[in-house]
């Protein structure tokens, strides 16, 4: 049996057949071999970039800011397509 972290919750064996009986009955869903198991790689997330993102703190108006959080998800993508904007269009 692999380790197991602190706070991993085991089920019980009915759970255990109450979730293998949801896989079984479910057509979209297939139990992998221990073979397959075995052939899987974690996922690292993205790919790196050959030139990453920089990280950096600055002050801006409070007004500002809050319209751009208010304009949803996003809004720090938002900001960098206006900053490259004005660096593409030489006002920097």
């Amino acid at each position: 049996m692999p380790k197991l972290k602190a706070g991993t919750i085991i089920p019980t064996p009915e759970e255990d057949a109450a979730i293998n009986a949801g896989i079984a009955a479910d057509p979209d869903t297939v139990e992998l071999t221990d073979a397959e198991f075995a052939q899987m790689r974690p996922l690292r997330g993205r790919p790196r970039l050959a030139r990453p993102k920089a990280a950096l703190t600055m002050r801006v108006d409070a007004d500002v800011l809050d319209a751009f959080k208010a304009s949803g998800p996003g809004w720090q993508t938002r900001i960098n397509e206006l900053l490259r904007d004005a660096v593409r269009r030489g006002r920097v």
